[in-house]
């Protein structure tokens, strides 16, 4: 028969395993997403010469969306108006969007793919759907499943988690300990 202080050493422990394989677990998941974010970054060169990685995504949206503002884009995917005013003026330039007046306020202006952009967009959207079948070729239909459904629920929780900036840390004294890892 087991003592109640030995059974609650037990629990202690076992809470203390799951944490550390926990923590192990998403020190492994940011590892890897990083790598995955690099490789997508330098695979969509080879896709299309003329469209980055963020191109892509702009059209994308446009394209799953209907057309939208500029400012629309920015607020989506919470990147610097500045930023996505110069993707924009290079997917105009390349012919790929175009700007329309939206019909209930003239004083707007909505971004469109143009035929163009929808064909590049089609054919870039292909050959990464192809890449992803020949990387997932050996994987049973079941893991492909749960791999599918484990992004939705991380890029749902993504989606509705705000990102807070790191703050800014102050240099640390001599006698100061040292300050946590922002990661």
């Amino acid at each position: 028969m087991k003592s109640a202080e030995g059974s609650g050493d037990t629990d202690v422990a076992e809470r203390a395993a799951a944490t550390s394989g926990a923590e192990s677990a998403v020190e492994t998941i940011q590892r890897e997403m990083t790598v995955f974010a690099r490789r997508a970054r330098a695979s969509a060169g080879r896709m299309h010469p003329e469209l980055s990685l963020v191109s892509y995504t702009l059209l994308g949206h446009l394209e799953e969306s209907g057309g939208c503002r500029a400012t629309d884009l920015a607020a989506h995917y919470a990147l610097d108006k500045s930023t996505v005013s110069r993707q924009v003026a290079a997917l105009e330039r390349s012919g790929l969007i175009e700007r329309r007046l939206d019909p209930d306020d003239h004083r707007v202006q909505v971004l469109h793919l143009t035929e163009a952009g929808t064909r590049i967009l089609a054919q870039v959207t292909e050959s990464r759907r192809e890449a992803f079948r020949a990387r997932l070729a050996g994987w049973p239909a079941k893991d492909l499943e749960l791999f599918a459904a484990y992004l939705l629920r991380y890029n749902e929780a993504a989606a509705a988690t705000p990102v807070v900036p790191p703050t800014t840390l102050a240099p640390p004294t001599p006698d100061a300990p040292p300050a946590p890892d922002a990661g």
